[in-house]
């Protein structure tokens, strides 16, 4: 009986694939049909149900889900990190296009002379998506120091905070199409609706997501209590970050007022 090696690393080949690197053992000629249908359609359609898996996930069972991957079931998902930042981008573009269209709808609104909104503004647009994916850390962090009794390593924290965090920015970017509702003439109630709901219905996400991971290692008071505290560590956290910000455009000169003459 014949025997194969692997065409990627020279391995012999037992099975369907290889088992030192995972290329497929029946590799052959690339046709022009079977780039398209292949390489192309083929490389497409498993992007996108990566992607859609991990995002259906992150919305209906991020707790589990969170304990799944880091019990080891892995394959199916896309790389929950990437993903955030394609949504962190989208979410920029969308606030960015909406304040376009306002300024346009609303007239052009004259720029500030003040030389501290400048460059808080400059900031923002230089550092938005890094702030943004700030969360994540801030997230791991904080459930790392409260839910000691899991026994997770920070690491695996991250993935905790990243598979939510990513639910948090699918559910912001949806509501952020809802302000577009802004210029009809009829549904503005839409625009306000989502204002409200939006930050709510991410604040049940998180308590809902976090507690689907840790209930089967605290009680529903013991972990009312940790959340408690991990909402007022975030909330310390945020107010350091925006002194910091703050101080950062004005060179720590918080009462000073600079205008242009």
């Amino acid at each position: 009986m014949e025997r194969h090696n692997c065409l990627n690393c020279d391995t012999p080949l037992l099975g369907k694939f290889c088992s030192n690197c995972g290329q497929k053992a029946d590799t052959h000629r690339i046709t022009f049909k079977h780039f398209i249908m292949h390489d192309v359609l083929h490389g497409i359609w498993h992007f996108e149900k990566g992607m859609l898996f991990t995002a259906k996930q992150a919305l209906f069972r991020p707790g589990k889900a969170a304990m799944d991957y880091i019990a080891g079931k892995r394959i199916a998902y896309y790389n929950v990190f990437y993903f955030i930042l394609l949504l962190i981008g989208l979410a920029v573009f969308i606030e960015n296009y909406h304040e376009q269209l306002f300024e346009s709808y609303n007239g052009k609104i004259v720029a500030s002379n003040n030389v501290t909104d400048k460059k808080l503004a400059s900031f923002m647009a230089k550092y938005a998506k890094l702030l943004i994916f700030s969360f994540v850390p801030l997230f791991a962090i904080n459930t790392f120091l409260l839910f000691r009794k899991k026994k997770l390593n920070l690491s695996e924290h991250f993935i905790i905070a990243g598979i939510i965090y990513l639910g948090i920015m699918i559910i912001t970017v949806i509501g952020n199409l809802f302000y577009f509702f802004d210029f009809t003439k009829h549904f503005e109630i839409l625009s306000d609706t989502a204002t409200i709901l939006v930050p709510l219905i991410v604040l049940l996400y998180v308590l809902f997501s976090y507690y689907t991971a840790f209930k089967d290692s605290y009680s529903k008071i013991g972990f009312s209590f940790r959340m408690l505290f991990f909402l007022f560590f975030l909330t310390i956290e945020l107010l350091g970050i925006l002194v910091f910000i703050f101080g950062s455009v004005t060179d720590w000169k918080f009462g000073s007022m600079q205008y242009h003459t």
